[in-house]
């Protein structure tokens, strides 16, 4: 289904099976996509201020570059997702799945991920900074040079999280030699 660039604004999407749909440019914000299907489905450079995806099944969904800016997305799945670039500024992300998901280069300041799962998301050089992490499952993340300065971390599971370089000062919930004992880091880490 080729929907590229369309105006879906304002719509009521719930349960919509969208899989593989080409919405690449599509403008959805404040759409309303709980439970959506959408796995597989073109996202890129789409927006989705203000849109509710909580519950949407979205694996192997492309969102390079996508605004999703304050999207409320408890619970849903992007498992495997592309999200380069995206802008998931003050997002609801709360138990979502991001196993594997490809953050690089997106922008995650003040997100909510607690209790969500990012295990071997890869996450490297993104800025955390204000975001929420307690409870979440980092276990084997790639965040390399990633900046988590003021972030609470307790209750998170960092289990062979790779944060050589990165930035963990002022970091909450766990104590530095928590943090060492399960997680790679190295001499560029910072506490």
């Amino acid at each position: 289904m080729n929907l590229e660039g369309v105006d879906l604004e304002d719509t009521n999407l719930e349960n919509a099976n969208l899989r593989h749909a080409n919405l690449a440019g599509a403008r959805l914000d404040r759409a309303d996509l709980k439970d959506a299907r959408l796995a597989g489905t073109r996202l890129e450079r789409a927006t989705l201020v203000d849109a509710d995806l909580a519950g949407a099944l979205m694996p192997r969904a492309n969102l390079v570059r996508a605004n999703l800016e304050g999207a409320r997305q408890a619970g849903v799945n992007l498992y495997s997702a592309d999200l380069e670039g995206a802008d998931l500024e003050g997002a609801d992300l709360e138990g979502a799945d991001l196993g594997a998901a490809y953050l690089e280069g997106a922008i995650l300041l003040g997100v909510n991920l607690a209790r969500a799962s990012l295990v071997y998301a890869r996450l490297a050089g993104v800025d955390l900074v204000s975001a929420r992490l307690e409870g979440a499952k980092l276990g084997r993340a790639r965040m390399e040079g990633a900046n988590l300065w003021g972030v609470n971390l307790e209750g998170a599971n960092l289990e062979g999280a790779n944060l050589e370089g990165a930035n963990l000062h002022g970091v909450f919930g766990q104590s530095e030699q928590e943090i060492r004992a399960v997680a790679r880091v190295d001499e560029r880490t910072r506490f």
